[in-house]
Parts: C-alpha cells; structure tokens; sequence
C-alpha cells in the first residue's frame, strides 16, 4: 500500500491532545513534558487513520418514548469476585480495559476466564502479540484443561484479527495487549499513541457491531495509569485495574469505570500456583496474623461498593530526635493524617507536635473512606499512651476539626460484619447507635466527641 507524504505530529500521552509543534505544557491536562513525536502520512489524517465510515447512509433519530428496554442478559465467568466488579457477568457487545503493573496477574485472570466460559460451551478467543502459542500452552497447563470450545491466535496485525474474529464468530475475545496490536494503515510504531487510539477504535466496531465481548490487556506506566492517552479509557465500557505488591499473594481487582455495574466494588484473590483463586470473605483474610495485646493496633470497618471490610490500622508514635518530627503514611492520605494529629492536639490536649508518627494500612489496601478517621485515632492514641487495646473492639467513624464524631453510611452492616467475625464491641457515631443496636451480640458504644472516645478507652 503507498504511503503519503510523512509529517510530524505531537501526541500528549496524558490525555491525547494534538499539536502541531512540541510544547512544554499540554494545553488539554496542563501536564508537563508528555508531548512525544510522530510520524503520521498526510493520508492518515484525511481518513482518519482508516477508520471505516458508512457515507450516504440514511440514519433516522428514534424517538425515545418509543424505545423498549429489555433486560440484557449478563454471561457468568464462574470467577464470583470477577462477576461481582462486573457488575454481575459480561455483556454481550461490551469492551472492557483490564490494566496493572507487569507480572500482577492480568493474562493469568483473563486465561482463566477463558477456561471457565469454554467448559460452558462458550466459544472464546484469546489472541496474544506478545507470547508464542508454546508458550501460553505452558502457563495453560498450569491451569488445568482446556475444552475445546478455547481458540488461540498469536497474531499482531489488526486487520488479520478482524477477519479472524468475523470468521469463527467468538462470543468473548481477549487481546493481550492493545500496545502490541498495529493499524497497516496508521504509520506510527506499535505502542504509540495513535496506534493504540486507532486499535480500540476498530475493536469497539467490532464488538458493537457483532455482539463479541472483548477484554483488552493495557501496560501501565509508573503513574500506574494505562499506557496511551486517556482517552482510551473513555472509549471503553468497562475500565479495571489490578492493585497489590506482585511479590505479594493477594490481588485486589477494583473497577475504575462500568457502564453496566457499580464502580465501587472490589474483588480479592489470592495467587497461588495453580493461578488466582477468589478470597470469599476478605476480612478473615486481611486480619490473619494480626498481633494481640499490641499498642496502636485497631480493626476499622470500611465500604467497598456494597462489600463491608475489615482493616487493621496500626500506629507507631514516638518522640523525635530532629528538630522536625517525621509523619509517614502507607495505605492512607497523608494529609489526612496530619490533620486528625492537629484535631488531638488541640482537641484532647495531647502533646504530638515533637512526636514521630508512622501509620500503616496492613494487606496493602489504599483506604480514602472518611470511615477510618476515627479507627486511626484511636491507633495514635493507643500508641502515644502505649495502651494495649481490646482485640475484639473495633470503630469507625468520620471525625471533623472541632473533634466531633461524624455519621457514616451503612452503619447497620458494618457493625453486622464485625459481629460475624466475632468483634464484641464496636465504637460507632452516636448518630448511629440506635440504628446499630438492633444486631444483637455484640456491644455497640456511641460518642459524639474524641473527648468521649477517650474517656471510654482510659476509663
């Protein structure tokens, strides 16, 4: 195929924007130093970057009221904690973006997905650019067996996977990974920002237009962000990403976007070598090997979607031996932290300005919910008067500048979940102490300041 005359246009990798000219600041997301160079044919820009458009066809608007809504059916993964991020299984028809840092566990989840739907007599496609097809039989085996439904191309040129996809007609596809993939009628390298924008464009036609489910692998930066501009993720149904050390055994899937499904819900898995198994319940899992009879040790309940989880926070408060007292956070804003300290400072009457603090999130969750302000507290507190603390106690609560304890939502199931774990007393906002008090065995204690949280603990 000729190609035109070739021309320099710069891309911002944050956000896609275009400019003719480098530019130091990109004008759409403000961000700095993210304009790279590409070469692109004047014919590419004409067409779009040969993106396929249907001229002359008489399109009418439909009336809304018209339109009937039929309640689409969702196809199950048989991976219960996948499903639930989903939104309850995959939509036919829908696109979705799974990203994470390497070796977390995308392609293994994804494999894995594919051997459930096959033994469902599910006919899958999985199309790799970056592995060999003795290669992934080898990470398969690991797995178990394949029914024969599970179809495997190793194939990087877009047009082929189109033709391959029309062919066998799958009803889900997994393509790892979108940098890998290349448009012959783009000219950029494979990997760059056009060629990655111009290849989820194609494969979003695809699947709207035939009903194929496809799950597209993305490589992040070391932002943690996929790599690409962003707006691939606006183009997609579904955005999840993978969170957790991968020298650690857990997983945590959290779904960025969903059209179909909440984006508040979490999946946990565990890695092991037979692959990624589900955590059924992840607040047995995340308290496992948590120190009893310890100072600045507490056990906080938080929300994730409709899921409540148990975290223990933990705290160490010493005095320092600089002039500037060192604050350090891990799994928690850092900001925040400091700001509870002040409120306990001015609040309680506790002297922390000439103390070091180190708080710590364990199981590697990042925590943002108001909900934990009162759990890290009380972690600060234990830790600076080095007061062991109950095992069984647990709290949560939001905790505002004049030390006054704060609602939060969902009060009811969180004390229910501390109850089923066999916690014996939870510290709840007075707000919701009547509402709590109806789970019977367990006790529930209302305050309405830090004063109150104090004289409960030191009383």
């Amino acid at each position: 195929m000729a190609k035109g005359k070739m021309t320099s246009i710069f891309f911002c990798q944050n956000c896609g924007y275009e400019s003719a000219k480098w530019l130091g600041q990109c004008p759409g997301c403000k961000e700095w130093n993210t304009l790279v160079e590409e070469q692109v044919s004047k014919t590419d820009l004409k067409t779009g970057g040969g993106v396929t458009r249907r001229l002359g066809a008489q399109i009418q608007p439909s009336i809304l009221a018209d339109i009937t809504i039929t309640e689409e059916e969702k196809q199950v993964t048989g991976i219960g904690e996948l499903d639930r991020v989903l939104g309850g299984g995959i939509v036919a028809g829908s696109l979705v973006l799974v990203g994470g840092d390497p070796g977390i566990g995308k392609s293994t989840l994804l494999l894995q997905v594919c051997q459930r739907l096959a033994a469902a007599d599910k006919k899958v496609l999985y199309i790799s650019g970056e592995e060999s097809q003795v290669q992934i039989k080898m990470r398969a085996d690991r797995l178990g067996s394949f029914a024969t439904q599970m179809l495997l191309l190793c194939e990087t040129n877009l047009d082929v996977i189109a033709d391959v996809i029309r062919n066998t007609m799958p009803q889900v596809v997994v393509i790892d990974s979108i940098q890998t993939m290349y448009n012959e009628n783009v000219s950029a390298a494979p990997g760059s920002v056009s060629q990655v924008r111009e290849t989820t464009g194609t494969l979003l036609q695809l699947a709207k237009g035939l009903g194929v489910s496809i799950f597209i692998v993305g490589h992040v930066t070391t932002e943690g962000t996929v790599a690409g501009p962003r707006v691939l993720e606006h183009m997609v149904d579904t955005v999840l990403y993978f969170e957790g050390d991968r020298h650690a055994s857990y997983r945590i899937l959290r779904g960025v976007k969903n059209r179909f499904g909440s984006t508040n819900e979490i999946g946990v898995f565990e890695m092991r070598e037979q692959g990624l198994t589900e955590v059924q319940n992840p607040s047995e899992y995340m308290l496992s090997g948590r120190p009893h009879h310890a100072s600045g040790s507490v056990v906080v309940c938080t929300m994730e979607g409709t899921r409540p989880l148990l975290i223990e926070i933990q705290a160490l408060v010493c005095h320092s031996n600089f002039g500037i007292p060192r604050r350090q956070t891990t799994g928690t804003d850092f900001n925040r932290v400091n700001l509870l300290m002040a409120v306990l400072e001015k609040r309680c009457g506790l002297s922390l300005s000439g103390c070091d603090a180190y708080v710590n999130i364990t199981g590697g969750m990042k925590i943002v919910e108001p909900a934990v302000d009162l759990g890290i507290v009380i972690a600060i507190l234990s830790s600076f008067r080095n007061l062991p603390l109950d095992p069984h106690l647990l709290a949560f609560g939001e905790v505002g500048l004049s030390g006054e304890v704060r609602a939060v939502s969902m009060a009811r199931q969180r004390v229910q979940e501390a109850e089923k774990l066999g916690f014996h007393t939870v510290i709840v906002p007075k707000v919701c102490e009547k509402d709590c008090s109806q789970v019977s065995g367990i006790r529930v204690v209302g305050v309405s300041t830090l004063q109150d949280v104090m004289d409960f603990l030191l009383g």
